[in-house]
Formats: C-alpha cells, sequence, structure tokens
C-alpha cells in the first residue's frame, strides 16, 4: 500500500492562481468545456503537485466557466496532497473510498458538458472508463490546450532551469575523474548517476555514455563496451531537480588523442553548427529557421546525411516538450521558451558526436544556460 513521498517543492501560491486561471481561459477559448487533468506534469504545473498515476482515478476537473476546479481522488491517497494549498487556490478536494463510482461522481461534476478534453499522458483505464460514464461528452487532448501555456516560462521557472543547467555543468567539469580507459561504460555512468545526485538534481533521468562506435547511435545507453585509448565519447546526461526542472546537456570526449585522423575536422563543423544555431536564436524566429541554422555547416561540409535528428526539443518539467525545434515547425519563437540546441554527427561503426546546450529566448536574444567549454575535451589519461 506505501506510495512515494509526493511532497516536493511548489511555486508560490499566486502563481499558481494565475495558472489555473490561464488554464479554464485556454479552455474558454478552445470550444472546451473542462480540462482533466491526470497526475504527473501538467498536475505540477497547475497545483504544484504531480502525485501519481494508479489504478485508483485521480485528475483535476478545470472547468472554461466560473466553477471552482476539483481534485477528485481517492481518499488513502490524500495525505500525499497535504502541501498543496487548495483553500488558496479555490480548487475543491472531492475524495472517494473503494466501492464508490469516481468516474461517475467526475461526470456530475461536469454536469452535462458537451466537450472536455483530457491529459495526453491519462492512461486508457480512466480515459475508457470516462468516455463510457459521459456517453455523448465528446473528448479531446489537452495537451494543444496547455502546451500553450508551459511553452513560455515565467520567472521562477527560468531560474529553475538556470540552477538545473549549472548542476549539470558541475558533472561534466569533473568528466575526468571517471572517463578513462579500461573502465566500461556502464561503470562510467554509474558513476556519473551518483554524481548527477550529489550535484543537486532529485535523481539521474538519463545517462548516455556512447564510446567509439556506440556514439554513433544518439539514443545509446550504457554497456559493457570497455573504452579504449583514442576512443571519442558521447556524454549526454540529465535529470530534475527538486523544484522538478530538469537539466540535459551533451558534451563530447576524447580519451587521450583520437586515433581517427578526421576527428578534429568533422569536430570543428559540429562547434559551428551548434554555434550558428545558438546564434540564430531570437524572439520572432521560428523553430525551423533554428533547425536550418544547424543544418547549413553540416550539409554544406558533406555530413548532412549523418545528422539525423531534430536539432532541439523544449524542456521545463518534462525533458522532453514544446516546443520541438524541427524542420517544418513554423512556430514563432517567443520570450521565455526553453529548449536544447544539440546538432550531431554520427558516423555508423565509426563514432559520433554531438554538443548539447539548453537555451532560453530573452527580450532580444538568447541566454544559454550551460556554459562548459563547447571544445572537444582531451582527456589525457
Amino acid at each position: 500500500m506505501s506510495r512515494r513521498s509526493l511532497h516536493t517543492p511548489a511555486p508560490d501560491v499566486a502563481s499558481l492562481r494565475a495558472r489555473i486561471n490561464r488554464a479554464k481561459a485556454a479552455a474558454a477559448k478552445a470550444d472546451t468545456d473542462a480540462l482533466l487533468i491526470a497526475p504527473g506534469s501538467d498536475l505540477r504545473y497547475l497545483i504544484g503537485q504531480a502525485g501519481g498515476s494508479f489504478e485508483r482515478l485521480t485528475t483535476l476537473v478545470v472547468p472554461a466557466g466560473d466553477a471552482a476546479p476539483a481534485l477528485v481522488l481517492p481518499r488513502l491517497e490524500a495525505p500525499g496532497y497535504a502541501d498543496v494549498p487548495t483553500d488558496e487556490l479555490g480548487v475543491e478536494m472531492l475524495t472517494w473510498v473503494d466501492g464508490e463510482d469516481p468516474y461517475r461522481l467526475v461526470g456530475e461534476r461536469l454536469g452535462g458538458a458537451g466537450r472536455i478534453a483530457v491529459s495526453d499522458t491519462m492512461v486508457a483505464l480512466h480515459v475508457l472508463a470516462l468516455r463510457d460514464t459521459l456517453g455523448d461528452t465528446e473528448q479531446a487532448l489537452a495537451g494543444p490546450i496547455l502546451r500553450e501555456l508551459r511553452m513560455r516560462k515565467d520567472a521562477a521557472e527560468i531560474a529553475a532551469l538556470r540552477t538545473a543547467g549549472s548542476a549539470i555543468d558541475r558533472v561534466h567539469a569533473r568528466m575526468g575523474e571517471w572517463l578513462r580507459p579500461g573502465r566500461t561504460e556502464a561503470d562510467v555512468g554509474a558513476d556519473i548517476t551518483a554524481a548527477i545526485v550529489e550535484e543537486g538534481h532529485v535523481h539521474a533521468d538519463f545517462v548516455i555514455v556512447g564510446s567509439g562506435p556506440n556514439g554513433a547511435s544518439p539514443h545509446h545507453d550504457v554497456s559493457d563496451r570497455v573504452i579504449e585509448r583514442g576512443d571519442v565519447v558521447v556524454v549526454d546526461i540529465g535529470g530534475p531537480i527538486p523544484e522538478g526542472y530538469n537539466s540535459d546537456s551533451t558534451r563530447t570526449y576524447a580519451v587521450g588523442q583520437p586515433r581517427d585522423a578526421d576527428v578534429a575536422d568533422t569536430y570543428a563543423v559540429l562547434q559551428e553548427a551548434q554555434r550558428a544555431a545558438v546564434t540564430a536564436v531570437r524572439p520572432g524566429a521560428s523553430a525551423q529557421d533554428i533547425d536550418a541554422a544547424a543544418r547549413v555547416p553540416i550539409t554544406e561540409a558533406g555530413f548532412g546525411e549523418y545528422f539525423i535528428h531534430r536539432t532541439g526539443h523544449g524542456i521545463g518539467l518534462d525533458v522532453h516538450e514544446e516546443p520541438y525545434i524541427m524542420g517544418g515547425n513554423d512556430l514563432a519563437l517567443e520570450e521565455g521558451m526553453a529548449f536544447s540546441v544539440e546538432p550531431g554527427i554520427y558516423q555508423d561503426g565509426r563514432w559520433g558526436a554531438r554538443i548539447e546546450d539548453i537555451v532560453v529566448v530573452t527580450a532580444d536574444g538568447v541566454e544559454a544556460l550551460n556554459n562548459r567549454p563547447h571544445e572537444l575535451v582531451v582527456l589525457d589519461q
């Protein structure tokens, strides 16, 4: 019956109240009668608590009109939400016990709504049960409504992202403690995982140590491959800090002088691509403009086919969220948007390289939240 502790630092009440009001207004603008928010990052954004999704229904009902929001949850889970300032937020707590029908409770709260939007991550168990209960009520996804709010970070969110960026920079600064010949990627990854927590994160969300040919796989994890002298190694790491906001930063290392003669020239192209993309970030530029800025130097140097992913992704309470920095996305960037800029060159069977910083759009340009050197770091062991 035990559950992981749900108590975490939350934004101030005024910020949460403003977010709920913006969500209500956004729902109304989208001709949606109510949002049903499942546990997860959307719930944390609105009430300061992520909660947990289990077989028993928990959902925040956010009506588009003047009615108060309601947090519907099992009575046995209520202590986990004790820190949520429901009274100050005007959120009514509606608890239920085993044997009662929580979906009917939600239906009664909605009062015959014609259209609702549910969290993108609400599990099918609850979505289908709500569909059965609500009958002809149209259901849509809440993501398109909420992402318009979450893409634009406020000052407190940007401060948290700065803290996360500095914390992961400190881990990269220590890479020479662990990355050396004779150790496996898994050995190095275990040390990095511990350091991520030591440097201020709640836990490590991901640790990629791609040595030699493994570096040519962008989403490689760690393996039992033994790192060799002369290897180029891609290290992509990140995780959440207590406020819930995430870090994500990639640097590429060489264990001793690289064995392949083309590493220096190829890596210089990657540096230019990453620098060009960051420089292009400003209000009014489109997401696809930034992607194009990264691709031009790589393509002109003959490596276009080896850049096999988008240039970046938004970041905040989720590691991957809107906006996505890629071709075909004509979204105009606005002040407060935060995302990665991470071009890469991946030569299958040989080696790969990636440089990644988190950046924030400012009123007149861009602020990088990671400040480690972009040069290929040669670790002389």
